[in-house]
């Protein structure tokens, strides 16, 4: 058995690219004789793990559990600010060394999602090294892109990610274009001087319809008491984060002539709504509609499927997950015309950028369209995560990868 040791998700199930990441990974392989994962979770802070929303968690102590047969431990954060996300890293790192040293796990691989600790990958390299493990990388992508930090914090982050590059046995990309990356940017730097090792393992999606039907009570109480209805709604969901663009998308939405509603399902970050009320005076437009998080999974899938139209305006990072839920999910499309969304939904959706009406126009457009047509952009949309992001293909990569033998 492959024991794999997962590292800088928050959580399991929550929004978020690694969260959703590391829930279908597990769910997948939970019947998996070949892989044991153990997942490092927040046991408090923003995004931390409450076990208590899952079904079929067994506990095992206040900061372990078991889940999709996944051994899950908790790691509690001071609060310290900005540094809390390097702190965790580095302290669920260290627990896992103790884990693997303590049970005499041999040949483990210890996963580390993003580049956070660069700093401290050196000396956890060469002890994993020493417990006969491995360390694979996932890069994210240019997470000192972000807008959420300040200049200081994204020079961190890029030095962070030169040296995560250089100690790590393997590099999953999540997008060929990440990948690309990795190879212009850090050709001959990778350990002991050679070229990183790379593989492209995307994330996955489902094209499976919603278990609910139309007049399920759930629903119909959703839509209640969010003044919604089938068909009647743009939305979006995703992390409430500058880079995401919610900014553009609420301002064109005000421009637009459309008849429909903008519901938003997101955790709600205080201060970055303050300052979209205050720039764009959204609350003045009754089709803005800010709906709160959505943890039943099969709840969300239903209420993309009735969607009008989706809205993604992520710019930062690889294959966004819940811009391949909307791809399995929801017939028309609306996304940012950048690189990352291009090579994953191809001309299966309509683009927008962030020039001034851009959007506003597309949304008119997208009102107009007749229903054939959008059903045409649908039909693509589900055949592009079929062929190339179905959490079967992507679980069965990550499979091959875990249990082959890296020289």
């Amino acid at each position: 058995m492959q024991h794999v040791f997962i590292v800088g998700s928050k959580s399991l199930g929550a929004y978020g690219g690694y969260e959703t990441f590391v829930y279908k990974l597990t769910e997948y392989h939970q019947n998996n004789s070949k892989i044991k994962y153990h997942v490092a979770c927040k046991a408090n802070g923003d995004g931390y793990m409450d076990e208590k929303k899952l079904i079929g968690v067994k506990q095992i102590n206040n900061m372990e559990f078991e889940f999709q047969n996944a051994h899950c431990f908790k790691i509690p954060i001071p609060n310290i600010g900005s540094a809390a996300a390097i702190y965790y890293d580095v302290t669920a790192l260290k627990v896992c060394c103790e884990y693997i040293e303590k049970n005499h796990i041999e040949h483990p691989i210890v996963y580390v999602l993003a580049c956070r600790i660069g700093p401290f990958m050196g000396y956890y390299y060469k002890k994993i090294r020493k417990l006969s493990g491995k360390v694979f990388l996932n890069p994210d992508g240019h997470e000192w892109l972000r807008a959420k930090w300040s200049v200081p914090i994204r020079k961190y982050w890029e030095i962070s990610e030169q040296m995560m590059v250089k100690h790590c046995d393997l590099i999953i990309c999540d997008s060929v274009n990440i990948e690309k990356y990795i190879h212009e940017c850090y050709k001959g730097k990778g350990i002991h001087k050679k070229n990183p090792k790379t593989t492209f393992i995307a994330y996955g999606a489902e094209t499976k319809k919603s278990e609910l039907a139309e007049d399920d009570k759930r629903l119909l109480d959703w839509y209640r008491s969010k003044g919604l209805s089938s068909k009647s709604y743009y939305l979006v969901v995703g992390r409430f984060v500058p880079e995401n663009n919610y900014e553009t998308m609420i301002r064109e939405f005000m421009k637009s002539k459309s008849t429909h509603d903008f519901a938003i399902i997101t955790n709600v970050e205080d201060k970055f709504l303050r300052e979209l009320k205050k720039k764009l005076c959204y609350n003045t437009d009754k089709r803005i509609k800010f709906v709160g998080a959505v943890y039943d999974q099969e709840l969300i899938k239903k209420i993309r499927e009735n969607a009008y139209g989706y809205f993604h305006g992520h710019e930062v990072g690889g294959t966004n997950p819940s811009l391949l839920e909307a791809l399995g999910s929801t017939n028309l499309n609306l996304l940012l015309d950048v690189g990352f969304n291009r090579e994953v939904a191809e001309d299966s959706a309509l683009y927008w950028n962030k020039k001034d009406g851009n959007l506003a126009k597309l949304i008119d457009k997208a009102d107009g369209m007749q229903e054939e047509e959008i059903e045409k952009l649908g039909v693509k949309a589900k055949k592009r995560i079929d062929e190339a992001y179905s959490w079967e293909y992507i679980s069965g990569r990550y499979e091959e990868v875990f249990t082959e033998k890296i020289n």
